[in-house]
Order: structure tokens, then sequence, then C-alpha cells
């Protein structure tokens, strides 16, 4: 539970610099956010009290949702971050929405820290067939944190 209300946190904070009050959705972790225990209870036993102490603390957050929708309704508006309880839970849907041009934000840092999505792409160096979006974005996604943006 500390660690779910640690990173909503974080997710907020971070977002806080781009806008006044973010919308944060958290991932459920089993198939259908845990169907109440059916499918697990990792929502009842974690997710759901860190939601509510995020709540608590004036964190606009709604959870958990289920990981198969979560990643819609953000594309559509609904929330402006995602925090998923998994590396490859956030980073499937992202990749497929924009290989080339996701933003990875280290957040819990003394100082702001963005990169490529992609990783280093060793394989197609020096070959002249990198997309620079990415980096590009990392670069764009840095300065407007730090409100120059």
């Amino acid at each position: 539970t500390q660690r779910v209300v640690d990173v909503i946190r974080l997710t907020d904070q971070a977002l806080r610099r781009l806008m006044p009050a973010p919308k944060i959705a958290v991932a459920g972790l089993n198939p259908h956010a845990g169907e109440n225990g059916a499918f697990g209870d990792e929502e009842l036993q974690s997710i759901i009290p860190a939601v509510n102490r995020a709540r608590q603390e004036g964190i606009q957050c709604t959870g958990p949702i289920a990981p198969d929708t979560v990643f819609l309704k953000a594309v559509h508006g609904e929330y402006d971050a995602v925090v998923c309880m998994y590396h490859d839970q956030g980073h499937i849907p992202m990749k497929l929405l924009d290989f080339d041009g996701g933003v990875n934000v280290t957040l819990g840092l003394d100082l702001i820290r963005t990169s490529v999505d992609h990783g280093t792409a060793f394989d197609i160096a020096y070959q002249g067939i990198a997309s620079t979006k990415s980096f590009v974005r990392a670069l764009e996604t840095a300065r407007a944190m730090m409100g120059e943006g």
C-alpha cells in the first residue's frame, strides 16, 4: 500500500509542474481490477487503501481501474496519467500508441530527468535510420516541467 501511495504522490507532484489539478488513474493489477477478489486480492489489500489515502491528501485519483480499459480512458482525456502496477503494464500501451515518441520521466529525484522511452537502440546505431522524435519530446517535456515550455 505505501509504495502505491508514494507513486501516486510522485505522479501528482510531477504533473503539477504542468497543470494545476491533475487527474490520475490507478490501474488494477489483476484482470478486471480483481472483481472484488475473484481474480486476486491485491486491489482490495493494497490498491484501494492507497487510492483512499491519496484522496485524503487531496490528490485527484481514481482506481483501481481495469487495466484493459484505463489507457483508453486516459487517451480520451478522462485522466492525465495512469499509475501502473508493473513496467510492461504501462509500456505496452505507450509503445503501441506512439513507439517513437514516448518519453520516460524519472520521478522522485531532486532534479528533472527525462529520456527516450525506447531504449538505447544500439541495434540501429550509425545506420541513419534512428528517429529523433522521442529525444526531442524528452527535451520538450523537461523544459515544460521547468516552467519554460
